[in-house]
């Protein structure tokens, strides 16, 4: 049981993954050996505990936030400032370029001058590719952006979303995230 309400059963042999669980809010009513948890929606858990082995609880203070490292918009942040891996000659228009389906994440020039629409991604799957083919159809009915090719940009792309991308013309950059934040890797590297 957790300070956030939530209520998750382990077996021994796979703690990782839960057999059964109740996402909070939840409520708890204990009796006679049993706890019975009720969600949001009116369901029901009831635990039945048949021996207890070992019961403790400890504070860890106050929670001090969930911060993700390498989410999209870092990432989309840290490309913008170093344009020049994607190329030397590469300069930026306009992070968040607003269209009527949603903001591109980043809009540039490339080294020729042609307009470049990047959608960046921690993980490229199809989705993203689907996203960016809608985003890269509705820029090339502009006469001021046209033609506007496309880049598919995450830390990892997954071979399927490669496979639509260079089949629709998108290119494709994988990035590294502490490269772009100016990191070192101190790891001997084959390739």
């Amino acid at each position: 049981m957790k300070a956030d309400g939530s209520v998750s059963i382990h077996a021994d042999d796979r703690a990782y993954k839960p057999l059964n669980w109740m996402s909070p809010p939840c409520t708890l009513k204990q009796a006679d050996g049993t706890w019975t948890v009720t969600n949001k929606a009116g369901e029901k858990l009831i635990i039945t505990l048949e021996e207890v082995l070992h019961d403790s609880s400890h504070e860890l203070g106050v929670d001090p936030g969930l911060i993700k490292d390498g989410v999209e918009a870092h990432l989309q942040e840290l490309l913008a400032d170093r344009m020049e891996v994607l190329g030397a000659g590469w300069s930026l228009i306009r992070r968040e370029y607003p269209t009527a389906i949603g903001p591109v994440d980043i809009l540039c020039r490339d080294s020729d001058g042609a307009t470049v629409a990047i959608e960046i991604k921690r993980r490229g799957e199809i989705d993203g590719v689907e996203q960016l083919t809608r985003y890269l159809e509705l820029l090339n009915r502009d006469p001021l952006l046209a033609p506007v090719k496309g880049v598919f940009a995450a830390q990892e792309i997954k071979p399927q979303a490669r496979v639509l991308a260079t089949d629709r013309g998108i290119g494709c950059v994988v990035l590294d995230y502490d490269e772009l934040r100016g990191i070192d890797d101190d790891k001997l590297k084959l390739f």
